[in-house]
């Protein structure tokens, strides 16, 4: 098939990369001119496991194209994905403006029948809008007959592993109405189905439900994992074992189930949000993810809060404060919310000086914050006469360090580890003040 891609952020470069390895040929398609010319250089914007190999594979065989020009894309695609930023805006609600955009410019080119996919996470009813909108601009032109379909094709991809979720889905949602275009959407995806995984057909205001429900029940679970991990340390009860109890329930699963620092990144806190804001809008209190949203928020100071009630004062004035892992999770470089935000920034207020390390994600942060903290290039020129060390995000190499050289280095031997990586016991029994979540 020909498929158009419009936006090539995180979601529509995995997607592309993806139809394209599939045999489909496919143009993306983004307003960033350097962008473009880096990706047509087999230069990466992201940092994906197996996404740099996937692209220059496919840009190679002539299968994936990139391009700033979308009036091409869309003459020469029978399929237009729409896979632009929806961000959280200041009351918490989506902005669908690049959405709404992008199908003006459908609207003001296409002369032929179309399938249009919003692949963008989106509120319910914006298929609708997207459809509405192509219409107006086909109708200013005088294509009042002109057909056309809009499809509601929710990702359901994890940063970190986006390559193995789209090429082995647990499920494919497809939102449409009509029947024909529905065949087209299981064709398209059937080479990604033959495990039998299965391939949902639905409304579209189902399918963009779906999206948000899904992100906020994972939401969900992770924070209330948060709160039970804060009462263990009230109650001095290991989290650990906790987990493993309730995880062995068949209807629980062990699946984010481990507690940490807060959630981050693109995806949940502007989906719950988003979620909160469509429901108040229709006058429904959604109570629990207001209270998820809350807790959120808090967890996110709890590393600050356990370093500084270790040190024994909130003045930092003086203190070498060394952090590991700066993305919001591993095997991504994507810091957007990530709880090392909260940390850094609460340390830089109270006066401290912050060495940093992060496997991925060192261009971002140098990005944010400049010379305001010291990056360095291995994670163990961090060590060097802090007052403390703060495990952000769990990336392998943090997992199995060598504790006698982290002892050698540190000033004083504490480590907050805001990811449980370690087992306690035996990281006190060689000298640490060990302090986890819950632990």
């Amino acid at each position: 098939m020909k498929i158009a891609v419009i936006g090539t952020g995180y979601v529509g470069l995995v997607s592309g990369a993806c139809f394209a390895d599939s045999g489909n040929f496919v143009t993306c398609v983004d307003v960033d001119e350097a962008k473009i010319e880096a990706l047509k250089n087999g230069i990466i914007p992201i940092y994906e496991p197996g996404l740099e190999t996937l692209v220059k594979r496919n840009y190679a065989e002539e299968r994936l194209l990139f391009t700033t020009d979308i009036n091409e894309a869309i003459d020469n695609s029978l399929m237009l994905f729409i896979a632009v930023g929806t961000p959280s805006v200041e009351d918490g609600s989506a902005d669908l403006s690049y959405v709404l955009n992008v199908a003006k410019s459908i609207g003001q080119r296409m002369s032929e029948y179309k399938i249009i996919v919003d692949k963008s996470t989106v509120p319910v009813g914006t298929a609708k809008k997207v459809e509405e909108t192509i219409r107006e601009e086909l109708d200013k032109r005088g294509l009042h007959r002109l057909e056309f379909d809009v499809v509601s094709n929710p990702e359901f991809l994890k940063e970190g592993a986006a390559i193995d979720d789209f090429m082995k889905p647990d499920r494919v949602v497809v939102g449409c109405d009509d029947p024909r275009t529905a065949e087209l959407m299981k064709e398209l995806y059937s080479p990604f189905v033959r495990t039998s995984n299965p391939i949902l057909i639905m409304s579209p205001a189902a399918a963009e439900m779906t999206k948000y429900a899904a992100n906020c029940m994972l939401a969900t679970r992770l924070t209330f994992m948060n709160e039970i991990a804060n009462l263990c340390d009230v109650l001095g009860v290991d989290v650990d074992e906790v987990r493993k109890g309730m995880g062995s329930d068949s209807r629980i699963g062990h699946a984010f189930l481990f507690p940490g620092a807060g959630y981050g990144g693109s995806c949940f806190p502007k989906d719950v949000r988003a979620l909160i804001h469509t429901a108040d809008e229709n006058a429904y209190n959604m109570q629990l993810l207001k209270s998820v949203e809350d807790v959120n928020n808090k967890q996110k100071e709890i590393l600050f809060k356990k370093l500084s009630e270790a040190l024994g004062t909130e003045d930092m004035r003086g203190r070498k404060i060394g952090v590991w892992g700066l993305a919001f999770k591993a095997n991504t470089d994507d810091m957007r919310e990530s709880s090392a935000i909260n940390l850094i920034n609460s340390l830089l207020k109270a006066g401290a000086e912050v060495m940093a390390y992060d496997p991925a994600a060192m261009k971002r942060a140098n990005e944010i914050y400049g010379d305001k903290i010291v990056l360095k290039k291995r994670s163990y020129d961090v060590l060097q006469d802090v007052d403390a060390l703060v495990i952000v995000t769990e990336w392998n190499e943090f997992r199995r360090p060598d504790f006698d050289r982290m002892k050698s280095m540190m000033k004083n031997h504490l480590i907050i580890d805001g990811r449980n990586l370690y087992n306690p016991h035996n990281v006190r029994e060689m000298g640490f003040d060990y302090r986890g979540i819950g632990r």
